[in-house]
């Protein structure tokens, strides 16, 4: 697959002109005021637009970080380089990494095989095309397998469902991980309400995920974060659909901060707590939570309402990681494209992803240097 272009988001393309191969970024720091194109014609310029967040989302950045890889190879770059700096532009999402290994080893394997190095470049980019293939292909399995878990947990439809930072087609290229659920309720006419949380301090939500919404036709309320509480003990919320970044071997998952105050804010108004995301997001290797690496970013995002405009006292000192953890016990279900999880368990978990035949207990080793 070269160019998926779902719902009309031109989120990623590779382009082959005639002064050689780049990768096409739709800067997501430009939405909603405007569709802004994103060129990278080598991988620094990529890595500043994974850790500027003008691309972002788990999966996304796992087929960026192939793509990443071989547009390297392509322009005859150190492949082992680029690959180490793709895959520690973001510590948290486990998707980058697994992105940029696959991606490389297909080049190391082909040129074992004693391929050229247009030729390996060539394999490399035939990865990252099926790294983006399988994402896309994930989010709408993830949104059939959540829709249904939705059903059979509050039948009856009319459903109000509140979501964090942003999970649609931006984060994959197809339907997305948690959006993709509250697409497939919005199909079957079974929306109510989505409630979009603007997700501080870089507002995912009300930018993003308000966008993809807009563009769906979806029935969308804007709300701050620390405005959930509310809806909560209104019974405004009939559940809560999530992302994830990584999700360790004992269920815990991370993702955007503000998930665990939902996951809590859930558990006592006993409203479901649903997870959703690929195979590619569950990291085995990582035992529990506080093995997970959570990104820490700068204060100005916070003290800052934009560069230069200030909303803090100059000085002013700011606690800005960019991923909470919430434990198993406050996650209902994981959804995945091989289908859920619930209760959520280390067991469970790996009863999964040996039925679905994935390399998630693989996704946090050192291929760097096979």
């Amino acid at each position: 697959m070269a160019d998926h272009d779902a719902n009309a988001v031109p989120v990623l393309r590779w382009e082959e002109p005639p002064e050689g191969p780049v990768l096409v970024l739709l800067d997501q720091t430009r939405l909603p005021q405007e569709e802004s194109a994103y060129v990278c014609t080598d991988v620094p310029a990529l890595v500043g637009a994974i850790r500027e967040l003008k691309v972002r989302g788990a999966p996304l950045l796992g087929v960026v970080g192939a793509y990443g890889v071989a547009l390297a190879a392509a322009r005859g770059y150190d492949v082992q380089d680029a690959a180490e700096h793709l895959a520690g532009a973001r510590p948290t999402a486990v998707n980058l990494g697994t992105g940029v290994r696959r991606a490389q080893a297909a080049y190391q394997r082909a040129l074992a095989d004693g391929a050229q190095a247009e030729q390996a470049a060539a394999r490399a980019l035939a990865e990252a095309r099926a790294v983006h293939r399988e994402e896309v292909a994930a989010g709408t399995a993830m949104g059939e397998h959540g829709w249904a878990l939705l059903r059979e947990l509050l039948p009856g439809g009319g459903l109000r469902l509140l979501t964090h930072c942003n999970t649609g087609t931006l984060v994959s290229g197809g339907d997305g991980t948690a959006l993709a659920v509250v697409k497939a309720a919005h199909r079957a006419g079974e929306l109510r309400r989505l409630w979009v949380d603007e997700t501080r301090p870089l507002l995912q939500g009300s930018r993003l995920t308000a966008w993809e919404a807009a563009r769906d036709g979806m029935a969308y309320t804007v709300l701050p974060d620390n405005a959930a509480g509310s809806l909560f003990a209104a019974g405004e919320v009939d559940a809560v659909v999530v992302g994830a970044d990584r999700i360790a071997a004992d269920g815990s998952v991370a993702n955007k901060i503000g998930s665990y105050p939902l996951a809590v804010l859930a558990r006592y108004h006993h409203v479901p707590f649903v997870v959703v995301a690929p195979l590619s997001t569950v990291d085995l290797r990582t035992a529990d939570g506080a093995g997970i690496e959570v990104e820490q970013r700068g204060g100005h995002e916070v003290t800052e309402l934009a560069p230069g405009v200030p909303v803090a006292p100059l000085g002013a000192q700011a606690y800005n990681p960019a991923f909470d953890v919430t434990p198993a016990e406050l996650v209902t279900a994981v959804v995945t494209e091989a289908g859920a999880v619930s209760p959520v368990t280390a067991t469970g978990l790996a009863e999964l992803c040996s039925r679905a035949g994935t390399t998630a207990s693989s996704t946090g080793d050192g291929m760097m240097n096979a």
